[in-house]
């Protein structure tokens, strides 16, 4: 009593098929095990290897700086066209 039966999860699993669809829970599926590969990586001791292309919060000071000077070397009508692109 109480427990739930083989038949009762199949039934579950039909409806969650109907409601969502195979290609939106295969991409869940997908988003969920990179996320547990991620969590497992990051766990372990060992340093992956992983390109600079693929680093997502890795960034270089030297291009910062270079963004810098170039906001700094821009005239009056250029900075303001700049500030009326920015507000569309």
């Amino acid at each position: 009593m109480g427990g739930i039966s083989v038949w009762q999860l199949l039934i579950v699993v039909v409806i969650v098929v109907l409601l969502f669809g195979t290609k939106k829970l295969r991409g869940l599926g997908g988003d969920l095990g990179s996320a547990v590969k991620g969590f497992k990586n990051a766990m372990s001791d060992d340093e992956p290897k992983v390109n600079k292309d693929q680093q997502d919060a890795d960034f270089e000071q030297e291009a910062l700086l270079d963004k810098k000077t170039q906001a700094e070397t821009l005239t009056a009508e250029e900075q303001k066209k700049a500030k009326d692109n920015d507000r569309v």
